[in-house]
């Protein structure tokens, strides 16, 4: 594989033979997985109520292959949510949150998009912020034991996850909240510490949007059941009925209307992880494929990491920025072009899409590595971003 010089004058590289026969690399919606057709859809339950018999059926199958695939305890509840992660994620904010001291710890976009809802929004009396830089992770570590606790497992926009769960403890009294939705699926998670864990079908199942999942430990489930927050609840948040959990929303009665359409692409997408191995399987194919990405960027000189700790870096949406002589001497506006045109270019050339990195986060790429993606569509990727990034310095 040639890599473009970093000097000034740009290597003349030969437009690459092959494209990805995929070009899916966007971090949400992801791509589908290989072998995907809307022809293997089950439409049963389409047309009909999500009240009806097999609309509840198929709800419920979706819930429990969920549970089956990811290793959720028995004990835990599992329900689908309205308005995809968000919807999930701050329905458990809204539920839980204000009967004791709160944390919100965030190092990329949605993760303080947490910590405005805390802020501004609940408007939480005895909240500790505590946040870090792109690329960055905080000192968790500091974090008290009685504070619940509202987290990021993978920072989507960032590329930065977590390393462990160490710095929560077995017994600690506080709840906490983890906002999963790029990791689930492609990193394990450490059920006896989560207490409310939320993701979306569009990440990495590649999965239609919309709806998003929360998963409940018997410790949330007590806190929903003992605890009135002082602000209102909208209907799409409200998880009790009079005093009691209400236990429909976690067989398949949703809150509001799903698209049972959605659903069927959700549960086709479970059956395929199944059928090529479960979650380990999913674990593998992102490890591998992110592998692929972060080795070249190491191996490539005008290139580096957004996360310069190797431990703390993600195995799905790999970030990485440019460096080195041409793009340091670039302006700030010239240099925040650079990837916007290089993902420009090769999605007008269906060679890579929808990889550009986050709006608000430093100029940079961000490509997906989820176990939806195939390995060589990732080599065949590479060599066009080499070829497009030495095409702008002539």
């Amino acid at each position: 594989m040639t890599n473009v010089t970093p000097q000034g004058a740009a290597a003349r590289l030969t437009m690459p033979a092959l494209k990805p026969e995929r070009p899916f690399f966007s971090s949400g919606p992801t791509a589908k997985f290989n072998g995907w057709s809307a022809s293997n859809l089950k439409t049963e339950a389409l047309g009909r109520s999500h009240r009806s018999a097999v609309g509840k059926a198929r709800l419920k199958y979706a819930i429990d292959l969920t549970r089956e695939l990811l290793g959720v305890p028995d004990d835990y509840l599992v329900g689908i949510m309205p308005g995809s992660d968000t919807g999930a994620l701050e329905c458990a904010m809204w539920t839980m949150l204000g009967a004791r001291p709160a944390t919100v710890a965030a190092w990329e976009s949605f993760g303080n998009v947490w910590i405005q809802d805390a802020v501004k929004q609940l408007k939480l009396k005895d909240l500790t912020v505590l946040d870090a830089g792109y690329g960055e992770i905080p000192d968790l570590a500091s974090i008290p034991q009685d504070n619940d606790v509202v987290f990021t497992w993978n920072g989507t926009t960032s590329g930065a996850r977590i390393e462990n769960t160490d710095w929560l403890a077995a017994d600690r009294s506080g709840i906490t909240i983890n906002d999963a939705t790029s990791a689930v699926f492609a990193q394990e998670m450490d059920w006896a510490k989560l207490d409310a864990t939320t993701f979306s079908w569009q990440k990495v199942m590649g999965s239609e949007a919309q709806h998003g999942m929360l998963i409940l430990s018997p410790k949330a489930v007590a806190r929903i059941e003992s605890y009135d927050p002082e602000w209102p609840l909208p209907k799409l948040f409200r998880l009790k009925k009079g005093d009691k959990i209400n236990q429909g929303i976690f067989v398949g009665e949703t809150i509001n209307t799903p698209s049972m359409l959605a659903t069927e692409d959700y549960i086709l997408a479970l059956e395929w992880a199944k059928s090529i191995g479960g979650r380990q399987a999913m674990f593998d194919r992102a490890d591998a494929n992110a592998k692929i990405m972060t080795d070249w960027i190491e191996n490539t000189p005008w290139l580096r990491n957004m996360v310069p700790n190797p431990a703390q870096r993600t195995n799905t949406g790999v970030c990485f920025v440019f460096q080195g002589e041409y793009y340091d001497g670039l302006s700030p506006e010239d240099q925040a072009a650079v990837p916007k045109t290089i993902a420009g270019m090769l999605d007008k050339l269906d060679v890579g899409y929808d990889f550009n990195g986050y709006r608000d986060a430093p100029p940079s790429l961000r490509v997906w590595c989820g176990g939806t993606v195939e390995q060589e569509d990732l080599r065949r990727l590479i060599p066009w971003i080499e070829w497009a990034y030495a095409e702008i310095q002539k």
